[in-house]
């Protein structure tokens, strides 16, 4: 699933466009109405992760134009310009999120697992691939938030004072506030995984970390 998926990356009339943008929009508004259809995909396709490579190309899309317009503003070397495109969209979005995909899921398979009550029972485990989702999901209201709303109130963010440094600490401890409610709901048990043990305990365990 995982190579057949990375073949419609470079694939455009396989990738459902209009989809992902309506996805993208209730990320930021209505996330639960995201992850409900999320459910209806397991339903219908059998697998919680997409299979349509479409958000992930749209948002390292609209990532690169976002850096573009910061180094258009702000930078006065080309060269410079294009190594900042290409770490953002490595080290920002890519590595950074393979990081924290790899750990949520090790998390959620190791820990908050229910095992299987008899050997007739299929056992669950979450996918990395959706795990990975998740990352993006959370990702893209994080984007707006601390690159698109950021950059156009950076003539204000960038003077001297403390209601510059205020704002500009707010906007982006509101982004990454929002990145780990959102990381957070797509691990939500009690609507996507049943086959998931998720007490106030291990709630607690598993989300303690993205606040340190």
């Amino acid at each position: 699933m995982f190579i057949q998926y990375l073949r419609r990356i470079i694939k455009w009339q396989q990738m459902d466009i209009e989809y992902t943008f309506w996805q993208m929009l209730h990320l930021c508004t209505s996330p639960k109405v995201v992850y409900q259809h999320t459910k209806y995909h397991k339903q219908t396709k059998n697998q919680w992760a997409r299979d349509d490579p479409a958000f992930i190309v749209i948002c390292s899309l609209l990532l690169a134009v976002a850096t573009m317009a910061y180094c258009a503003a702000y930078d006065h070397s080309s060269g410079h310009a294009v190594f900042v495109v290409i770490s953002v969209l490595l080290f920002h979005f890519l590595i950074t999120g393979i990081l924290l995909a790899t750990f949520c899921w090790f998390i959620t398979n190791s820990y908050l697992r229910e095992e299987a009550p008899n050997s007739h029972v299929v056992e669950q485990r979450v996918e990395w691939l959706y795990a990975f989702d998740v990352h993006c999901n959370s990702f893209f209201p994080m984007f707006v938030m601390g690159y698109v709303i950021h950059y156009f109130l950076s003539p204000l963010l960038v003077a001297h004072g403390f209601i510059p440094v205020l704002l500009s600490n707010l906007l982006f401890m509101v982004a990454a506030s929002y990145y780990h409610y959102l990381n957070f709901l797509g691990y939500d048990v009690a609507k996507l995984f049943p086959f998931l043990i998720f007490s106030r305990r291990m709630s607690l365990l598993f989300f303690m970390p993205w606040i340190l």
